[in-house]
């Protein structure tokens, strides 16, 4: 019966998480309740727990994790802004003349605002309520629209500067230093945000490409649905002159941009530093565009408290739960089962993909990152993972898990705004085009590991010793015959 309680455990943290419980507390109250009634069993040792302060002393003074406030202060502060508003506006008329041009347009400014804030449900609401009424007056298929709209705000996830990329960085760096302990090797590696920032720039590149590759299919196939911007509403837009409206538009985002991903990319500053230029740089913006008053930094302040306060008291309450779990022997059983699992590290990738992405269907991001990451990611790596390329397919993953029915948080975000004659199956019809592309880069991911791991090597000669560990074998004497003619699939970094 013990060996069943850390599964036990799993099904009601994740059954009480269904019923509406706030995550932190759920979290850290059924671990809690497992430990208590475990030791009154006699199969549980309370002293586990006394690694609980330790454990969230560290999270609490992590440097990394302090970027996490600054980046979130700095979308709430561009959001109220109104660059967004203007970004949108500029690209339409830029690109309407082509056909699919409105939803191109959409897709990169969604990649530029995912660059300068990163913030999914900002930038789902300022697209869909400028972006939307406009694409439906043109002409456009509800459907295109909407599924265009929460594609392009949930690039936020992967461009970086991302939380997701920082989140992940944390957890899988924990991960990865303890697997490297554990082989006898020290000083351990880290996995460093700035690899992981590097690492996601062709992926998150490639989306926005395949996403406009998309566009314009849709547009080849069912020109109707697709319309070209009316000439009258791109005169009035750009009554100003072009050069000037595009200057003022995208010089500043775009240099606010060089500036956070620059420090860190070139390695003048780190993650917590860049965010706090960051931070600054988009206050001066707001304060250009004569959108600096107190009731907006007030806003943007009990935003950025709200945010960061939800993700550190989850944080604390997947450190209890994690405790709880391992001593347990949970991370042990899902040991046994990912590396039983045929083909070796592609079948516990695909097992791992799986199951993170129909999660996805119910739950968050983060809840995904500080529950699941934390016990599967050690078995990835100890069967040859490479840190970087686990992180980024993770990244990707998670991206999906804001577009997938029926609790995608860019559904609810674009419903909230969507004018009444646009439906629910609408939005719902217009991702799937989307989630599909997002699954067929991690199967391109997959398949060309490099796409994440080259850019890493390229800036910073970052390469991963490959760590596999070796397990006793449980089968029969004259398994070992057999078990050679079985096949074995590798990913070869």
């Amino acid at each position: 019966m013990s060996e069943m309680l850390p599964l036990l455990m799993v099904v009601a943290v994740f059954g009480a998480l269904l019923l509406g419980y706030p995550v932190a507390f759920v979290l850290a109250g059924v671990s809690l309740a497992f430990a208590v009634v475990g030791d009154m069993a006699g199969i549980f040792n309370l002293a586990y727990l006394n690694a609980l302060p330790g454990s969230i002393y560290e999270v609490m003074t992590s440097d990394l994790l302090i970027a996490v406030p600054l980046f979130i202060f700095m979308g709430l502060i561009l959001e109220r802004a109104k660059i967004a508003e203007e970004l949108l506006e500029t690209m339409a008329a830029l690109f309407g003349p082509m056909r699919g041009g409105l939803g191109i347009s959409v897709l990169l400014v969604g990649a530029m605002l995912a660059a300068s804030t990163g913030i999914v449900g900002a930038t789902v609401v300022t697209m869909g309520l400028i972006s939307l009424p406009t694409m439906l007056k043109s002409g456009y298929s509800p459907s295109l629209a909407c599924g265009t709209i929460c594609a392009a705000g949930t690039l936020g996830q992967i461009i970086p500067p991302s939380v997701v990329l920082i989140l992940l960085s944390d957890q899988i760096s924990n991960a990865w230093q303890g697997v490297q302990l554990h082989a006898g090797i020290a000083p351990p590696q880290p996995v460093s945000i700035a690899d992981l920032f590097v690492a996601a720039i062709v992926p998150g590149l490639a989306l926005v490409v395949l996403y406009m590759f998309w566009q314009i299919l849709y547009g080849c196939i069912y020109p109707k649905k697709v319309p070209c911007m009316a000439k009258e509403l791109r005169a009035e837009m750009f009554k100003d002159g072009i050069l000037r409206r595009v200057v003022h538009a995208m010089v500043p985002p775009l240099l606010l941009i060089a500036v956070v991903l620059g420090a860190i990319l070139g390695g003048v500053a780190t993650a917590t530093e860049s965010a706090a230029v960051g931070a600054v740089g988009a206050m001066l913006l707001a304060l250009c565009h004569k959108q600096l008053n107190l009731e907006n930094l007030r806003n943007a302040m009990d935003g950025t408290m709200v945010m960061s306060s939800m993700v550190f008291t989850i944080l604390i309450g997947a450190a209890v739960f994690t405790t709880v779990f391992r001593g347990y022997g949970g991370d042990v059983m899902v040991e046994e089962i990912l590396s039983s699992l045929p083909g070796g590290l592609a079948g516990a990738m695909i097992v791992t993909m799986l199951v993170m992405f129909v999660l996805g269907f119910f739950i968050d991001f983060i809840q995904i990152i500080f529950v699941v990451v934390p016990i599967v990611a050690p078995v990835l790596l100890s069967m040859g993972a490479d840190p970087i390329w686990l992180a980024i397919m993770m990244a990707i993953n998670l991206q999906t898990s804001f577009l997938t029915p029926p609790f995608g948080f860019a559904l609810f975000y674009l419903r909230g705004v969507a004018p009444a004659e646009v439906r629910t199956s609408h939005i719902y019809k217009g991702v799937m085009p989307f989630i599909g592309i997002q699954v067929a880069m991690l199967l391109l991911l997959t398949l060309m590991p490099q796409l994440a791991t080259g850019l890493p090597k390229e800036f910073y000669g970052t390469h991963f010793t490959k760590v596999v560990l070796e397990r006793e074998p449980e089968a029969s004497p004259g398994a070992e015959e057999e078990n050679n003619d079985a096949p074995s699939w590798e990913i070869d970094f």
